[in-house]
């Protein structure tokens, strides 16, 4: 892992919580029953091809199929992602690589060109850049390897967050898995 200078150290932190943690696993059905039913975490929220204005990878527009299932973990956003396609990602070079497991985490920022000039100032790569219908953008930035994800949307839309995070406080473990949208 690069370490980032002294002069740029606690600037990313400064920009917002840790509000979610991501999974890109080989075996996305089998991850999701471990995380129901070992973990006891649900209902996940199951959104299949998710429709974005335009995504890049690495600077260059790609046409990515992906899925993602959310549910909490107490105030904890835990968020499996599924890519469908071949198109190069952040995904699918992960998977490439042999790897499986934790993937990022994510922050959510108020303001994506502060985001944006604070990365750049502490050397980070965006890898992957995804605009939002509606409204926001999300970027995934490699910070000396840990991958960090800080979306900037309406707040309007956190709405749907705090629907979700209201059905796991009283879930009884039915129903795990809800298909959203």
């Amino acid at each position: 892992m690069t370490p980032i200078p002294n002069q740029h150290r606690n600037l990313i932190s400064r920009l917002g919580r840790i509000m979610q943690l991501a999974w890109v696993p080989k075996d996305y059905d089998a991850t999701l029953r471990y995380w129901t039913d070992t973990m006891g975490v649900g209902p996940f929220f199951d959104m299949q091809h998710i429709q974005v204005d335009a995504c890049k990878y690495r600077g260059k527009p790609v046409e990515l199929d992906f899925s993602v299932a959310i549910a909490y973990w107490g105030d904890m956003q835990i968020e499996l992602i599924r890519q469908h396609n071949n198109a190069p990602s952040i995904y699918q070079s992960w998977l490439e690589q042999g790897r499986e497991g934790l993937h990022h985490v994510c922050l959510i920022v108020d303001n994506m060109e502060e985001a944006r000039v604070l990365c750049s100032d502490a050397g980070a790569e965006v890898m992957q850049e995804v605009w939002l219908p509606g409204g926001g953008e999300a970027i995934y930035v490699d910070l000396g390897g840990l991958l960090v994800e800080m979306i900037d949307f309406p707040k309007e839309h956190l709405s749907v967050f705090a629907d979700m995070k209201a059905a796991a406080q009283n879930w009884d473990g039915s129903d795990p898995v809800r298909t959203l949208g």
